[in-house]
């Protein structure tokens, strides 16, 4: 389960304009947050770089860290 929903939420940031921030549709967003698509490892790093965050915060639980 990523947080990019949480995230997104917590900076009060559309999906709209957190798409054209990134540089994809907004379908792109939707799909990432509904977990039917997987982020590449540029687009990973673009959010986290955005959220000031690291990507495995974003993307991994704390149950899948040790995997």
């Amino acid at each position: 389960m990523n947080k990019i929903k949480a995230y997104r939420k917590q900076y009060s940031v559309s999906q709209e304009a957190l798409a054209e921030a990134m540089e994809v549709t907004r379908q792109t967003i939707i799909s990432l947050e509904k977990e039917k698509y997987t982020a590449s490892l540029n687009l990973a790093y673009k959010l986290a770089q955005y959220f000031n965050t690291t990507i495995e915060d974003i993307f991994f639980s704390k149950d899948e860290e040790g995997v």
